[in-house]
């Protein structure tokens, strides 16, 4: 049963072939068997998930036949969920069960998912490895010496290696589709506001979205289904209609308009990888689909941009953990500022730390405008770029990665090469847009993705190309070995 996609689950629980709770079951022993291999999980919770797919059987019983009703998860550990330890892979909420649900977490169980525990990432969400956590590293099922990316990692580890079908996963600079690609699953940072922030503990407030992490498009637009909305306790939230995903997947590509930007196949990229994108391009013709080449001018800027905005940002929303509320404490402080100062430097990594003084300088008086303004006028230029594009096409395609997936620790003393890991998916958060990122391929083993940006709330259109890309390729159905 753990091969099932989640749309086969669906039809598998609505057949009567299997129960909720005997899918459940077979997947918390296949956690407890294989994921000592992976650390993909912080937490897992057997006793919830079996008295949630228990409730969900009951209400298939009575007559409901949701798409999602049913169906296992697992969610990342930066999202509050009633009663379970919410950690974001820090020592400093290692302590912490959170009082109540995101507004993701509960509309999903609302629809009836299990949950199956709360995966490993980098702490509070600040990496491109998985290897920041308070918990350890997460291994890239692939190659068990690899990283799978971050700072969804650990959902990423866990959907690939077929521990969990769908995963919740955040991007606030490409944390969905850098993992995603990594690890051969299809990823989606949907449009800035259209899934809920609320109860999501924030890295960068106006970067963080939410979104599904899957083995395919299909499930991916089952689970972003469930997870969009309006939110009136968020209020990053866009009220915007939700249109049905799953309707738009076989729209023929004929007549659509791809660009490729000029700036994404430049120096930087593994050439091996520029020859999967390549392909995936020639794949996507084949389909019907026109291409043309684009430029994006100032995405050159993007890296120096974010790396001022994210850090300002968690400078700021992480100076609510000073040991006073919640979290960490320290033991016999001699005064508050030894309370504050222990507290956070105990319950802080080195990554975190880094961010939070880089982020304090840039908004320190004299340096503001100098960095912080500047950085925000970059912004805006970035989302110009991408507003003008698209009067011209319809869809972006590029990579999504520059490199295929690293040796564990190979980027532990040099945060700089991390930071450039993110060259390609960091424009998406700058500029608020949706991308998406597709398996397309392998290269010695590791996979490769191909990453897609859209206007403004056309989810429904990336899913839709890579779900028509993914009826003519199979990339997404292979799976690690041992796995």
């Amino acid at each position: 049963m753990h091969h099932l996609t989640l749309a086969e689950i669906a039809r598998g629980l609505a057949d009567k072939s299997f129960s909720s709770e005997e899918l459940t079951a077979a997947l918390l022993q296949r956690i407890r068997s294989l994921d000592p291999q992976l650390n993909s999980f912080i937490t897992v919770t057997d006793e919830l998930a079996l008295q949630q797919a228990r409730a969900a059987d009951a209400r298939r019983a009575a007559g409901e036949n949701g798409a999602l009703l049913g169906a296992p998860i697992a969610h990342k550990d930066l999202f509050c969920t009633q009663g379970v330890r919410t950690s974001c892979a820090s020592k400093m909420l290692d302590n912490f069960t959170a009082p109540y649900d995101a507004t993701v977490v509960a509309k999903l169980a609302e629809a009836g998912m299990v949950t199956l525990g709360k995966t490993n990432m980098d702490e509070f969400a600040m990496g491109s490895a998985n290897e920041s956590s308070h918990y350890g590293a997460v291994k890239n099922p692939w190659n068990l010496e690899h990283v799978p990316g971050g700072s969804s990692g650990g959902s990423a580890a866990a959907v690939a290696a077929r521990l969990v079908p769908v995963a919740t996963g955040t991007d606030t600079g490409g944390s969905i589709r850098q993992p995603a690609a990594l690890t051969s699953l299809t990823g989606l940072k949907p449009t800035y506001g259209r899934v809920s922030r609320w109860g999501m503990i924030a890295y960068a407030s106006s970067l963080d979205q939410g979104g599904p992490m899957a083995r395919t498009a299909e499930d991916c637009a089952l689970l972003l289904q469930g997870m969009a909305g309006f939110d009136a306790k968020d209020s990053t939230s866009i009220d915007e209609p939700v249109p049905d995903y799953s309707a738009s997947l076989n729209h023929p590509l004929e007549g659509l308009r791809i660009g490729l930007p000029k700036e994404y196949f430049g120096a930087g990229l593994d050439p091996r990888i520029a020859e999967q994108v390549q392909a995936t391009v020639d794949e996507l013709k084949k389909l019907g689909a026109v291409v043309k080449d684009i430029s994006l001018p100032n995405v050159q800027h993007a890296i120096a941009a974010y790396y001022v905005i994210a850090p300002a940002e968690a400078s700021s929303n992480l100076s609510r953990f000073d040991g006073v509320r919640f979290g960490h404490r320290c033991d016999n402080p001699k005064d508050l500022t030894d309370l504050y100062k222990r507290s956070r430097g105990e319950g802080f990594g080195p990554e975190v730390q880094r961010r939070i003084m880089v982020g304090a300088y840039a908004l320190s008086a004299g340096y503001y405008d100098a960095y912080y303004l500047k950085a925000q006028k970059i912004r805006r230029l970035i989302k110009n770029d991408f507003m003008a594009a698209f009067e011209g096409v319809d869809l972006i395609l590029g990579p999504t990665t520059p490199n295929l997936a690293w040796k564990l620790g190979a980027k532990g003393n040099d945060p700089i090469a991390a930071y450039l890991e993110d060259v390609y998916t960091i424009t998406a958060n700058l500029a608020g847009l949706p991308g998406l990122s597709m398996p397309a391929g392998f290269v010695d083993g590791l996979p490769v993705g191909v990453q897609l940006l859209a206007p403004y709330f056309q989810e429904g259109r990336l899913l839709n190309v890579a779900h028509r890309y993914q009826q003519v390729t199979d990339w997404h159905t292979r799976a690690p070995n041992g796995f």
